[in-house]
């Protein structure tokens, strides 16, 4: 129950502050909005409030804002002209699409500012161990909670983040610890043990751990630099899904299994909620963040695409016909279901379930 509702949460918030962005950016520009919807399809139910009609829709992978004169195709009543977004002028138009991706990259903004205002339990990175795992090799040997850990067969530790890799080239070999305990500097020798793991990812990897724990520090800031952290935690995650988006668009093989679409993403949130509301809300504005740059891809139905269609006509100084627009969104259109169909192939091949498949239909199963 607590998964579904999370996802419910992640998936509403975020198509519902995207929509709110266009729908705001485009009343105080003084275009009149039809409707607001959260997802596409056919109306589930909906409440006409003022000039516009608030809804939610069948399929919850989206929503859109319908502002007056949208399709150039509509004629607008001579005496609403004002109102309609044809009739505005491009810069208007760009803040109205830019508002969405916009949205989403404040609603982030706004969350890490809210964590880090409240205060986050952050693990410390000093080599100073706060939890020893029951029945784990660091137990066994007689390592206690508070040892600051020096050395790792003769390797300098500096930070807390240098032992895990010592830990993994060992491959399992006894390892000698120098650690200081007090006043006093002991040596304990100490034999990874091998474990599977699941990633986020939900791939299985080999890895060595004796069971020890960094010791967690709750990180409370003021508002103001909360604000600053929350722009900057912003900024880093979207640097690195924009290097993420390059290397796809490459092709670049190793980037296949990080790859998803809406069951990994589900299951991320899924698992994120089990571990308390702060991973809930990081993973929110980690998609949020991502959601903004994705549909700023300048592909024609994205954002992004109308973004470039608006760009063009600044430049030539009149719009793409009305034809070649279609024709263009038509292909992008193609696109988008194409990478979506091969994005949702990635979830069901990771999960399984095409193996599954395979092993049905393949001549001569046992």
């Amino acid at each position: 129950m607590i998964s579904i509702l999370a996802i419910i949460w992640v998936i509403g918030i975020l198509i519902f502050v995207h929509e709110l962005g266009h729908f705001l950016v485009a009343k105080l520009s003084g275009v009149k909005v039809l409707t607001f919807s959260l997802g596409f399809g056919p109306k589930l139910i909906g409440k006409r409030i003022g000039e516009t009609e608030y809804r939610i829709s069948a399929l919850p992978l989206g929503g859109y804002v319908r502002p007056l004169g949208d399709n150039p195709r509509e004629k607008v009543p001579k005496k609403e002209e004002k109102r309609a977004l044809s009739h505005q002028s491009v810069p208007k138009r760009m803040a109205i699409v830019a508002a969405g991706p916009l949205a989403n990259f404040l609603l982030a903004v706004l969350i890490f500012s809210l964590l880090f205002s409240v205060g986050i339990p952050l693990y410390k990175n000093t080599p100073v161990i706060g939890e020893i795992a029951e029945g784990y090799p660091a137990q066994k040997a007689g390592v206690k909670p508070g040892d600051v850990i020096l050395k790792v067969d003769g390797t300098q530790i500096n930070q807390w983040s240098d032992i895990p890799d010592v830990i993994k080239e060992s491959k399992g070999k006894k390892l000698q610890l120098t650690i200081k305990r007090g006043g006093e500097i002991i040596k304990i020798r100490v034999t990874p043990q091998v474990e599977m793991e699941k990633d986020l990812l939900g791939e299985v990897k080999k890895t060595h751990k004796i069971g020890i724990s960094p010791t967690i520090e709750i990180k409370k800031e003021p508002v103001y630099k909360s604000i600053g952290l929350g722009f900057y935690q912003t900024w880093n995650i979207t640097k690195g899904v924009m290097v993420f988006v390059v290397k796809v668009i490459r092709g670049k093989e190793e980037v296949k299994k990080a790859a998803g679409g809406p069951i990994l993403i589900a299951k991320i949130v899924a698992m994120q909620a089990h571990e308390g509301l702060v991973n809930l809300l990081f993973i929110t504005a980690f998609i949020s963040v991502n959601l903004g740059i994705l549909n700023l891809i300048p592909i024609p139905i994205l954002d992004g695409g109308h973004l470039l269609f608006l760009s063009i006509e600044a430049v030539r100084r009149k719009p793409l016909s009305v034809r070649k627009m279609e024709v263009i969104q038509q292909i992008g259109l193609t696109i988008i279901l194409l990478l979506m169909v091969y994005i949702i192939f990635i979830d069901l091949e990771r999960v399984g379930f095409m193996k599954f498949i395979m092993k049905i239909f393949s001549p001569g199963t046992q």
